[in-house]
């Protein structure tokens, strides 16, 4: 059986005459860049999150960007984030004219290691990112008390985490902001690029709204230096539809995890992803650790199953940020994880027949690695 690691069209089907419909709507409106359609979903958006505000801007890393911008955070600063995200988390910080800091993460969650926090902390860290990684909130309860503690604001990257759980709080209601990607292939995702900023300061978002809108603070009054990060009017019509269906798919993702979890548990050549007990992870990405990670990731292709990997390279060993200077061995944690990670299918429109095809080819894949035993000598 061929198994897609991701199926778009099973997603959208269901709902397509909605989304249609939607779309028809902001066309005959002629409501294309913000306006009564993005208005509409940054309230609903705000209310599902648990936040006062939510504002609509044109993608995730714009999310991360404005968030550092509105808080001033500029060359000579340090943000301390995570190496295990995708690149927009430090790009976002680059591009404030700021340092990123990392600190490794927690073998557990893969999130930021609270224990490691303190240490890392200089009288230049102006903000922690904590990263919400693969649909898993960040143990968010010591990061806050310890950045409260010197007075820094914590930036959650929940771009991974629409809807996850933390302590009975939502992923992008604990932090100074929270910040979403809505890239097509995220649990709530659009049809094409959007992001959103939530946050219960009023003056902060005031700020964002100003700089997402080229600095205008109304038409042709420029206040601030700005950038064009507007969410379109068609994005947000489509994911005031599809947020209607955010819960269901995430607890079908769960679901789902529990089966893989069921049936890859006795694997001892597998480590399938753990849940803190105090989360409630929605598995924006269902990756287990694999020895010989990219072997196994060929031959399940070989076998018809279409797998990812999620992240080959932690962000102090990239290239651009070589200047860091930040070695191998620097974060151990995080570059054991990227060299065992591998991402199998995962989407709410997976079946049960789908997911057994899967774990048996992952089985047979490994098998296929042991040597014979009558063969050892």
């Amino acid at each position: 059986m061929k198994v897609p690691f991701l199926d778009l069209n099973a997603h959208h089907q269901p709902i397509r005459e909605q989304l249609d419909a939607a779309i028809r709507d902001v066309i005959d409106a002629s409501a294309f860049a913000g306006g009564p359609f993005v208005a509409a979903f940054e309230r609903d958006f705000a209310r599902y999150c648990g936040s006062s505000q939510a504002i609509g801007v044109g993608s995730g890393t714009d999310a991360l960007w404005l968030s550092l911008l509105a808080l001033n955070i500029g060359p000579g600063d340090e943000v301390i984030t995570a190496p295990s995200t995708f690149m927009a988390t430090a790009e976002a910080i680059s591009y404030c004219g700021a340092r990123p800091k990392f600190v490794d993460i927690d073998e557990q969650t893969y999130t930021l290691d609270p224990g490691l926090l303190e240490r890392a902390i200089t009288p230049r860290t102006k903000a922690i990112i904590p990263v919400h990684l693969f649909g898993q909130c960040a143990d968010m309860e010591p990061i806050l008390e310890i950045a409260a503690g010197r007075g820094i604001p914590v930036v959650e990257d929940a771009c991974q985490a629409h809807g996850a759980l933390y302590k009975g709080r939502k992923a992008g209601s604990m932090g100074t902001t929270g910040c979403f990607s809505f890239y097509p292939g995220k649990n709530l995702g659009a049809l094409g690029e959007a992001g959103a900023v939530t946050t219960d300061a009023a003056e902060l978002a005031a700020q964002i709204r100003v700089l997402r809108d080229h600095g205008q603070h109304k038409k042709y009054h420029h206040s601030k230096v700005g950038w064009n990060g507007r969410m379109d009017g068609i994005q947000g019509a489509v994911l005031g539809v599809k947020l209607k269906h955010l819960d269901v798919g995430n607890a079908r993702r769960h679901a789902h995890a529990l089966l893989y979890d069921q049936l890859l548990g006795g694997l001892e050549e597998v480590i399938t992803p753990s849940e803190a007990p105090h989360n409630r992870h929605v598995y924006h990405v269902y990756a287990v650790r694999v020895k010989d990670r990219d072997q196994v990731l060929q031959a399940m292709s070989d076998r018809g199953i279409s797998c990812a990997i999620h992240y080959p390279i932690p962000v102090h060993l990239q290239e651009a940020y070589r200047f860091l200077g930040y070695e191998q061995g620097s974060f151990p944690v995080a570059e054991r994880c990227a060299e065992e990670f591998l991402s199998l299918p995962m989407f709410p429109e997976l079946t049960s027949e789908q997911i057994h095809a899967v774990a048996d080819a992952l089985k047979s894949c490994l098998s296929a690695r042991k040597p014979c035993a009558s063969c050892v000598k």
